[in-house]
């Protein structure tokens, strides 16, 4: 769990070491976002349209919905891409929803993610 605390610690030990980095702008925010479907794009920022695409077709097709307002996508990069070649940049893109319908059992997400394929 990341605490305020420890976001301040972490700023302060970057900009006592890399001063000229722009530290300074960094925010911490809570997403408090409920059930996400999640995928894994791999590749540039500019080609993550068609796995955005897939993304909200799995929704949909599995009876859930989202309104893109109140229920954003957002993205987590897990690469730094100064210093990684743009084919390899690794991008976590999740897009919280709720149900359309009533679902009886399990979560409707919980044997299926894997056929975003």
């Amino acid at each position: 769990l990341v605490t305020a605390d420890l976001a301040r610690s972490v700023i302060a030990a970057v900009q006592s070491k890399r001063p000229d980095l722009q530290v300074g702008d960094l925010r911490m925010v809570r997403l408090d976002e409920g059930p996400a479907a999640q995928v894994m794009h791999i590749g540039p920022y500019t080609t993550e349209g068609p796995t955005i695409e897939r993304l909200h077709a799995f929704i949909h097709d599995h009876g859930l919905e989202f309104d893109g307002i109140r229920h954003k996508h957002h993205e987590i990069y897990l690469n730094d891409p100064r210093r990684t070649r743009p084919d390899r940049l690794r991008t976590i893109i999740r897009q919280p929803y709720w149900p359309r319908r009533a679902t009886v059992g399990r979560h409707p997400l919980a044997t299926d993610a894997a056929s975003l394929g």
